[in-house]
């Protein structure tokens, strides 16, 4: 062991060595806590329009996502006023902040984020029909520079809770438009695969509801919705429902608002899972991956919600073992 007063000797170019190890030991310290957390410079800009309780579970399950993974990125939070005008102030902050990518939770901030900023990377929430939006080009490959978590939940899971709801059915029947005519070459698909037959009816304006859906009641046994603006607007919608109690046809409605309205029953979502899964998909574009090769993905926890007065004056019993495990009954 050397003493105090010895001097220690290095040959030539060994006299570095100490700091050289010093050095490299430091390096590797950081270098291990910069893996434990890969994100101090993540940027993410979150763009919603309200502040409701969906809006609010879906943030949360976005974080969840993040901190799932170990991950902490700096967060900038924008509620657009859903004026294009007023909204300005607020994509200007958030171009001030750079973000890596964009969340957007629902239609009108991802299509007004879009617009905002073409060429950054944009994972949506909480949109439904992404690409009759215009959003994607498939929901298997959206191809651009948007992908994310849609609200659509596949015609074939709608079509067997139709059977386990209702019992025998053999005819459903849809109205569509143009808009959202893609979505039904998908369902006649499922419902074949069901022993169903769907008898669609194409409508190209407002007008014609009241003649279409009353065709529909008399040759259909239920009837199935899909979330087009065109069809479902307040006074149809008024329409259709009166039609279906007159007709006692149930109706399974594409959201709650539409059960609320006399549909029989929908289908409904977790929007913490809707939030958790657009931030996995965020994590991946952080990774590296394609995001025009990430699929969009569809809820994966789903919840039975119906009307007991419709269920009633339909003449209709709901199965026990889906009141057993109801969501929510609107009375």
């Amino acid at each position: 062991m050397m003493k105090a007063t010895e001097i220690q000797h290095f040959e030539p170019g060994q006299k570095w060595l100490p700091f050289l190890w010093l050095l490299t030991i430091t390096l590797l310290l950081v270098s291990g806590l910069a893996s434990q957390n890969p994100s101090g410079n993540h940027r993410i800009a979150i763009v919603s329009i309200d502040q409701s309780p969906s809006t609010d579970r879906t943030i949360k399950g976005i974080k969840k996502a993040f901190k799932r993974y170990g991950l902490e990125p700096v967060y900038e939070e924008a509620v657009l006023s859903g004026n294009p005008s007023e909204d300005k102030a607020s994509f200007e902050r958030l171009r001030n902040f750079t973000p890596l990518l964009f969340i957007t939770i629902g239609s009108y901030a991802t299509g007004q984020t879009a617009t905002q900023f073409p060429n950054h990377p944009i994972i949506f929430a909480n949109v439904l029909a992404p690409k009759s939006s215009g959003f994607v080009n498939s929901m298997g490959q959206p191809g651009g520079n948007i992908t994310g978590a849609a609200l659509d939940i596949p015609p074939d899971i709608q079509f067997k809770y139709f059977k386990r709801v209702v019992g025998q059915i053999k005819k459903v029947g849809v109205l569509y438009t143009s808009e959202t005519e893609s979505a039904i070459v998908q369902a006649k698909t499922a419902a074949s695969q069901l022993n169903l037959e769907l008898v669609c009816y194409k409508i190209n304006s407002e007008r014609e509801i009241p003649g279409a859906i009353d065709s529909l009641c008399q040759v259909t046994d239920a009837l199935w919705s899909v979330a087009d603006p065109n069809i479902y607007t307040p006074q149809s919608t008024r329409h259709i429902i009166l039609q279906t109690l007159r007709y006692g046809v149930p109706l399974m409605g594409f959201s709650l608002t539409l059960v609320e309205a006399g549909g029989l029953f929908t289908l409904d979502f977790d929007f913490k899972d809707i939030g958790r899964q657009a931030g996995e998909t965020a994590i991946k574009v952080l990774n590296g991956y394609k995001i025009s090769e990430i699929a969009v993905t569809t809820p994966g926890i789903i919840y039975f919600k119906y009307n007991e007065n419709t269920a009633r004056q339909i003449n209709l019993d709901i199965p026990e073992d889906l009141l057993a495990v109801a969501k929510e009954v609107i009375k």
